[in-house]
């Protein structure tokens, strides 16, 4: 029993603590920080001002994660994001394919609680900020409210992931709300004020279920009455549909003209009143009947927020670094989604809820967008790092921003070890150090492509299985009618390209147009070269049709082998898979702004380029083409690359028989104490991580079992039910041996494959 009497002088529990890292934000920006930090080592304490973590993602805000691969709607491929953010989306995967939101917060926190590192607390907001000096912080300053506890958490330092960037603004950091006039950056897309506005608002999202009963709605009395009169979307087919809920509905978005700091509350209540509102016209109006055995099943409490403050950091992205993908000597992350921006009026607004403008290909983000050239101890990470608000409407994204914060998290561990300041890793001759130890997560930054001194697979021959030798599909799903031009993203050797033929079928006499193509960069997918036209006269009726191309091709790259669109004309298609080899389509996926073609209006600094973009399995088949010469693009020097992702070709080893191995040879013994494999989880594959739901939760280019073991025979790891791309191994004790033995059970549709290993 405790009894106090009367006391005056009464305050809250008082608690200090000190840590290595201090991470403010629990969004995937700071949950992929946290870990990847905790990881190497060192002391983090992760501090949420919500009772989950995921930030827009999570069960609160149910925003689906997406970044690069933009619902596979552009031509970015293979360039879903690598390392600790991949493992979160794999792992949801396999744990929660259906997309259910609360079993993706409880992932997170598993995550989170399963490192002993890591410090967590959640409903724990952060309001001030103690410095040791003007240009170093030393403390912040945090309430608990459910167990009334004020914590002051020092650091040696932070990383502010908080959205709206709290810690940097108290801070002092210099920083930006709003859109930048043309002048300043010299941007295009920079929108006018007057006509677009110069902040994108919140949104708050609905679900909704059908009772099988009927069901009466009275609307609160603050609902929008008469939505369909103040919102002309709802009259919008391409935006309003009953079907829809969820994601379905980002476009009721406010507060694009307030301030979305301070006037949260105030967006929040707008926010309430539209949905509500929407749901009275969807109810009421009589205009749809087929809802009347349909109830809200949840509303959003918290609105999900686009845009508030970015901080200068010691660079700032713009639009000329997305379309032109400019390289960074310290790129440590990158993105891809569109430079997506939306009127300030938001759900109000007339004409379009958002304006997307795609690039060629995918962009580097430097690490000094992260790093604050004021404060020396802080890097600020999500979307308020340094970058213009034109790029901030690609930068924005889930994860891309996560990405970002992964490379915080490792800048902070190694300034803990070796005693630097995050700027240190911004300098030419610091940061491949950093860059070797993202590569070595599984983190894949563009343009970077040095191998590891350390990495004892340099020093190694590598003998292996038989490789797999490509020749082609064979043709044993149907046939598919060229309702769009179709392509065999198709991976070459310099020179000649291999012969092709393909079962046809043709309902009349007519030509099929082949055209070989391109892309203008070699690391790009964009098919806006075209090198070669063939045409084939067709008669009517069933055959198989071949050709050759005269073309040279000046260096090892992809090429798009497109079958042009004929209606008259269908092609014979397969069910097999082949490690970086599908078939794209040049169709429309409207989700993404992407409606074949982009045309983009003179003035505003993007190119115009056409979509070639793979379908989705189930429904996903390849072109059963058979090549005249085999392709021999799977050997063992592939494995000693560190891409880990097709780029100019596969990029991976890989063989079709039912057990494969991979033998490492040395002249003399060598110590290893861990082993790290890169497997094929189809980075292609965009894996929303709430409602969209998906058809399988292991990718099957995955090798689901493997064992390793030493000169003597001895096994030193077997692994089973592997769904991960990264599969790091600290072995329980060191091995003294001259050979390796890697043998990989053989995945059921596709060749097993392996991309790449660091052995130490």
């Amino acid at each position: 029993m405790i009894f106090e009497s009367f006391n005056p002088e009464r305050s809250l529990k008082k608690e200090e603590r000190s840590y290595d890292l201090v991470v403010i934000g629990g969004g995937l920006t700071g949950v992929c920080c946290a870990l990847t930090a905790a990881r190497e080592g060192i002391k983090v304490c992760l501090v949420q001002d919500r009772p989950v973590l995921g930030g827009n993602s999570s069960s609160e805000v149910r925003v689906w994660a997406l970044g690069a691969t933009s619902h596979q709607g552009n031509n970015n491929r293979w360039s879903r994001e690598g390392g600790v953010i991949d493992e979160i989306l794999t792992e949801n995967l396999w744990r929660n394919k259906e997309g259910n939101p609360h079993l993706f917060d409880m992932l997170l926190i598993d995550k989170v609680l399963a490192e002993k590192n890591i410090t967590l607390m959640l409903n724990t907001i952060v309001f001030d900020i103690r410095k040791s000096s003007a240009s170093r912080i030393r403390s912040v300053l945090a309430l608990n409210a459910s167990s009334e506890t004020m914590y002051e958490l020092s650091a040696g330092l932070f990383a502010d992931c908080s959205g709206d960037g709290i810690v940097s603004y108290l801070a002092g950091v210099p920083y930006r709300m709003g859109a930048e006039e043309k002048e300043v950056y010299g941007e295009g897309f920079a929108p006018d004020p007057e006509k677009y506005g110069e902040l994108m608002g919140d949104t708050i999202f609905f679900y909704m279920k059908d009772t099988g009963r009927k069901v009466e709605y009275k609307a609160p009395s603050f609902a929008l009455k008469d939505a369909g009169k103040y919102i002309s979307k709802i009259h919008n087919p391409e935006y309003f549909n009953t079907g829809h809920h969820g994601c379905k509905y980002w476009w009721l978005e406010y507060g694009g003209k307030c301030d979305t700091v301070h006037d949260t509350e105030k967006i929040k209540l707008e926010l309430w009143k539209v949905v509500y509102g929407i749901w009275d016209h969807i109810k009421n109006s009589g205009a749809h009947p087929e809802m009347d055995t349909w109830t809200l099943e949840w509303v959003g409490v918290i609105p999900g927020k686009r845009e508030s403050r970015r901080f200068k950091g010691m660079y700032t992205l713009t639009q000329q670094d997305i379309v032109e993908q400019t390289s960074f000597h310290d790129t440590v992350s990158y993105g891809g989604w569109a430079v997506d921006l939306h009127p300030a009026e938001g759900v109000y607004a007339p004409g379009r809820a958002c304006n997307q403008w795609h690039s060629k290909g995918i962009y580097g983000i430097p690490f000094r967008c992260f790093v604050s050239k004021d404060v020396e101890n802080l890097m600020f990470g999500g979307r308020i790092a340094s970058s213009s608000h034109v790029a901030n409407g690609s930068m924005r994204v889930m994860c891309t921003c996560a990405h970002g914060g992964q490379a915080i998290g490792m800048a902070a561990a190694l300034c803990t070890v070796y005693g630097h300041v995050p700027a240190y890793y911004t300098e030419a001759g610091n940061v491949k150090e950093l860059q070797h130890a993202l590569e070595a997560r599984g983190q894949f930054i563009p343009g970077f492509e040095e191998a590891d001194k350390n990495n004892l697979l340099n020093s190694a021959s590598l003998t292996s299985s038989r490789p797999f030798l490509f020749r082609g599909f064979r043709h044993d799903a149907g046939f598919m009618p060229l309702e769009f031009s179709t392509a065999l993203l198709l991976p070459v050797r310099k020179g000649n390209v291999p012969g092709i033929s393909i079962p046809v079928e043709a309902t009349e006499a007519t030509e099929l147009t082949v055209e070989l193509r391109t892309s203008s960069k070699v690391r790009n997918f964009t098919p806006d070269v075209t090198l070669e036209t063939v045409r084939i006269p067709l008669e009517a009726g069933a055959s198989t049709v071949s050709w050759s191309f005269r073309h040279v091709i000046d260096c090892d790259r992809y090429v798009f082998v497109c079958l042009m669109r004929n209606p008259h004309v269908k092609a014979g298609c397969s069910c097999e898979l082949a490690p970086g080899i599908m078939t794209v389509y040049n169709h429309i996926n409207p989700a993404v702004s992407n409606y074949g073609r982009q045309d983009a209006p003179e003035g505003t600094g993007f190119e115009s380029f056409e979509f070639w973009c793979p379908k989705r399995r189930p429904a996903a088949r390849n072109l059963a083409v058979t090549l005249k010469q085999t392709l021999d693009i799977y050997g063992t020097d592939n494995l000693r690359n560190i891409l880990k992702r097709p780029l100019r070709q596969p990029d991976c080893w890989a063989c079709d028989d039912a057990e494969a191995a991979v033998e490492l040879t040395w002249k003399h013994e060598v110590e290893i104490k861990e082993i790290t494999l890169f497997f094929d989880t189809d980075t292609d594959h965009a894996m929303e991580t709430v409602q969209m739901g998906h058809t399988e939760n292991v990718m099957p280019q995955c090798v689901r079992s493997y064992r390793i073991y030493e000169g003597s025979g001895r096994p030193v790891y077997v692994k089973t039910e592997n769904h991960q791309a990264v599969n790091h191994m600290i072995l329980d004790r060191p091995v003294r041996t001259s050979r390796l033995r890697i043998e990989m059970d053989r995945p059921e549709s596709c060749p097993a494959s392996l991309y790449h290993m660091i052995i130490k």
